[in-house]
């Protein structure tokens, strides 16, 4: 397995796997890899010839309250990961070769940033547009792979694919879970030993909404203040918890017979922020 942090030493490894036709498949990571990640990996290995995983925390989708001092690195153990599953090659920059000149040019995204983690974290996609397109540029993958557990991410990221005309075709692969439930994420690393057997009450409110939709409720708001309500009584504070429709990302209030959506939360425990949604379709 090859470890490149120069971006001219990728591209030349990428040209010459293209030029003896070999499709490549992309994982981009911000390292400190567990078991989803090895499960996007092995979707990229299925799908393509040579897999490229980049490992890199990007500073422009941090707030400036935001941990990206503490974010865990562990970059000896993610490289041994990576061998174990046949990762042709790693890309591993540095602040300088990403962002080491002057920017005088940013990307700004309308209305599907406005709720989920968008309305709650500021400037957080206009980051990940900005790493992920650089690195759809560099790495000018066949497919690229992201988790469903970041629905928002995948739903704006394919809306920036279509619009800017990249020739990549992105891949949702399933959440992959603990044995209670729990999303697997680099910052359950942060939970303490109580606040992780809380922890998975955040899918079990989102599966009990998702079986009283499918029973017949057509208008979630009572339903999901009962659940805010369970939740805050067992010590998570609510960031977000709603139905939203997956074209838009607006809330939906009224739910529609063959329309998508997604029952999504983000909740507090302690230092740590949890995430998880399930996508349904009526």
């Amino acid at each position: 397995m090859d470890v490149f942090s120069e971006i001219d030493s990728i591209r030349s490894f990428i040209k010459k796997k293209k030029t003896e036709a070999k499709t490549i498949g992309f994982v981009p990571t911000m390292g400190s890899l567990h078991e989803g990640h090895l499960s996007l990996i092995k979707i990229a290995a299925e799908k393509a010839d040579e897999v490229i995983v980049s490992i890199y925390v990007n500073p422009e989708q941090f707030g400036p309250d935001e941990d990206f001092e503490q974010y865990p690195r562990e970059l000896d153990s993610d490289l041994e990961k990576c061998e174990e599953l046949g990762v042709s090659a790693v890309f591993t920059p540095s602040d300088e070769n990403m962002y080491g000149y002057t920017q005088y040019l940013r990307i700004e995204i309308d209305k599907l940033n406005r709720y989920i983690d968008g309305g709650s974290r500021p400037g957080f996609f206009e980051g990940i547009l900005l790493v992920v397109n650089k690195l759809f540029n560099i790495i000018e993958p066949d497919f690229a792979v992201f988790g469903q557990k970041d629905i928002q991410q995948f739903i704006i990221l394919q809306q920036m694919v279509t619009e800017f005309n990249h020739g990549v075709e992105l891949v949702m692969g399933p959440i992959i879970r603990a044995n209670d439930g729990l999303a697997l994420s680099s910052r359950n690393a942060y939970l303490s030993e109580e606040e992780r057997q809380k922890a998975p009450s955040l899918y079990r409110s989102l599966q009990y909404i998702e079986k009283q939709i499918a029973g017949g409720v057509d208008k979630p708001k009572l339903l999901l203040a009962h659940q805010k309500s369970e939740l805050e009584a067992k010590g998570l504070e609510i960031d977000y918890l709603n139905l939203f429709d997956k074209k838009t990302l607006k809330p939906a209030e009224t739910l529609i017979k063959d329309e998508q959506y997604i029952i999504a939360g983000a909740v507090w425990l302690g230092v740590t922020r949890l995430i998880d949604n399930i996508l349904i379709e009526l």
